[in-house]
């Protein structure tokens, strides 16, 4: 694919901030930032240091550090101390003060965000942060864990999906999980956009001991996906070689509850009578 820099279709250059949680020397971010400039300015703001599994975690026990470098061509970047979150929070109200992003994206992870994963998932959360705060933003996460893995496959398909929603617009409070399948010898067979799956960890503790005999304990377990015969969903997609994309939103409320909750008699005794 070629990724020569070219003019967006637009009269204004979109503003992108580009972060993610696998720290900002990671291949994923660089890849993003390659593919980012071919639609608009871009600024990075990334974590120093890995922050896989950090969720929504926020830095409020100790200073945050943030320092510019130079690991990119023709980018406003800088690296912080802190998780995801922070990085999408420093950037709005510090590094570019009263510039407001047109579309924040996170990624490209190095690995699955599919179905219960995006709870966990510091690249999610960074890119649902944005949308806390009002701003439109992706996440992008490739299911392979390697360090060295490969994009080449899928380059196209994120720069099509970003000018889509640079073009369109995303939902305000929504924020996109954009899952890509790893590469295969099958060709990509498209997007499909789809609801996350009902799905979750099943997990154990292994009881193992290091070299000086002290007990630790290591979590692993298996995945079980209670949605495998259902062809709507995330994982459906991703097995079948299709690209993911489920809007995500911050509000967690259950709804559905409201209506079985509402015999329940919450209140002391003394305040019913």
């Amino acid at each position: 694919m070629n990724i020569e820099k070219e003019p967006f279709e637009s009269a204004k250059k979109p503003l992108i901030l580009v972060t993610n949680d696998d720290g900002i020397t990671s291949l994923g971010i660089r890849t993003l930032v390659e593919l980012m400039q071919t639609l608009g300015e871009v600024v990075v703001v990334a974590p120093n240091s890995p922050q896989s599994g950090m969720g929504h975690a926020i830095t409020i026990g100790e200073p945050l550090r943030l320092y510019s470098t130079e690991l990119f061509a023709d980018v406003d970047e800088y690296e912080c101390s802190g998780t995801p979150a922070d990085c999408v929070k420093l950037a709005k109200h510090y590094v570019l003060k009263d510039r407001a992003p047109d579309l924040v994206v996170s990624g490209i992870n190095h690995g699955s965000n599919s179905s219960i994963s995006v709870l966990y998932s510091g690249t999610m959360s960074a890119a649902i942060e944005a949308a806390i705060e009002g701003i439109p933003a992706i996440g992008f996460s490739l299911c392979d864990y390697r360090e060295k893995a490969t994009f080449d496959h899928v380059k196209e398909f994120v720069v099509s999906i970003t000018k889509a929603a640079l073009e369109n617009g995303i939902p305000k409070g929504v924020a996109l999980n954009v899952n890509l399948p790893a590469e295969s010898e099958s060709p990509i067979q498209g997007v499909k956009v789809c609801r996350q799956a009902n799905a979750k960890w099943q997990e154990k503790f292994d009881y193992r001991k290091d070299p000086y005999g002290r007990g630790y304990l290591w979590m692993a377990g298996d995945f079980v996906n209670f949605d495998a015969d259902k062809e709507d969903t995330d994982e459906w997609a991703l097995s079948q070689n299709y690209i993911s994309v489920v809007p995500c939103q911050y509000d967690l409320t259950a709804y559905t509850a409201f209506e079985s909750m509402a015999a329940w008699n919450l209140n002391p005794v003394e305040m019913v009578k």
